[in-house]
């Protein structure tokens, strides 16, 4: 029914509220909350160590499966994934306060569904739509940074330059110029192979956008590019399909979306990555790596590590908070 959006580039904050035919407005009572400077904090522990249905060795297991499917031609590029598991008591709203000091992205979201939350750090975005021109950005090349500037710029010069990166780059551009033909014409690239940096990894993202046709739907663009290729692989299906096989957990939230619909048409919608579930006292988080040919396991194993640095440092500070 309300709504908050906080700009943090124009350090301005906007109140939405959704009224049916009939209802008073309670917007006052609202801003009286906001305006409330006496607020109670909570704090948050980790109960335990983390925890992964998959093991290591497991999980390299996979991603052998996913290189073999790969040379047999099944698919081009398969999305594995492992999920981990943390236990907690207290606020977990102070670990996405946490999260976002550790790793500021493009969206940073925290929805209370009550009984469950999802918040996160995403670097993604999956689909938007402003006007008549909708966009998606796929990440697809990973490395770690250092915190060492000239190390970093050695890694990231070798992720552009690394062909199985490459190989893995090109492909998901690919899909997702297909994805916006469905909806769209004059679909373009409109930058290619942008190295982009956070606080752990690199990465490497291109922008591939499109002008809808002039009968379609903002929505039926949106849903036809889902799910996201550098989420799942190429040929879409069947890397779902062998996902399905070789993965022992459902996906929950990862790889999905999480953003906002417009009443004008206008769209943006992130992809669920770098981001907690939380449920009676259980964090659930997630991340995957693309599988080719070429895929080495070991590299594949610390991509995911790497990807998941940021959570795992936000719940050592959340503690601290």
């Amino acid at each position: 029914q309300y709504l908050i959006v906080f700009n943090d580039f124009k350090n301005e904050m906007v109140l939405l509220e959704m009224l049916a035919p009939g209802e008073e407005s309670e917007l006052d009572t609202v801003q009286k909350a906001i305006n409330n400077r006496n607020y109670t904090a909570y704090d948050f522990r980790a109960v335990g160590e983390t925890t992964s249905p998959l093991t290591d060795e497991q999980h390299k297991v996979n991603i052998r499966q996913g290189i073999a499917h790969c040379l047999r031609g099944d698919v081009f590029q398969i999305v594995l994934s492992r999920r981990f598991e943390q236990r907690f008591v207290g606020d977990d709203f102070k670990l996405y306060r946490a999260l976002r000091s550790i790793n500021p992205s493009p969206y940073l979201f925290y929805f209370d569904f009550g009984g469950f939350r999802i918040f996160g750090s995403s670097p993604e975005t999956h689909c938007r739509i402003e006007g008549r021109h909708a966009y998606i950005d796929p990440i697809a090349g990973t490395t770690k940074r250092t915190g060492d500037p000239e190390q970093d710029a050695l890694n990231a010069q070798y992720l552009h330059d690394d062909p199985k990166e490459n190989a893995e780059h090109v492909m998901l551009v690919d899909l997702a110029r297909n994805d916006l033909s469905r909806n769209c014409h004059d679909v373009k690239v409109d930058f290619y192979k942008e190295m982009q940096y956070y606080s752990h990894v690199i990465h490497l993202v291109s922008r591939v956008s499109g002008t809808l046709n002039e009968d379609a739907r903002p929505i039926k663009a949106f849903i036809d590019t889902f799910p996201a290729g550098t989420l799942s692989g190429a040929p879409k299906v069947r890397a779902m399909q062998l996902i399905s096989e070789l993965e022992p957990h459902n996906r929950g939230a990862y790889g999905g979306c999480i953003g906002f619909i417009g009443l004008n048409g206008s769209l943006n919608q992130a992809i669920t990555i770098r981001t907690f579930v939380s449920r009676n006292g259980v964090l659930w988080f997630q991340a995957g790596g693309g599988i080719v040919a070429k895929s080495n396991e070991e590299s594949e194993l610390q991509e995911v590590n790497n990807k998941l640095g940021a959570l795992k440092k936000a719940i050592v500070m959340a503690e601290k908070m």
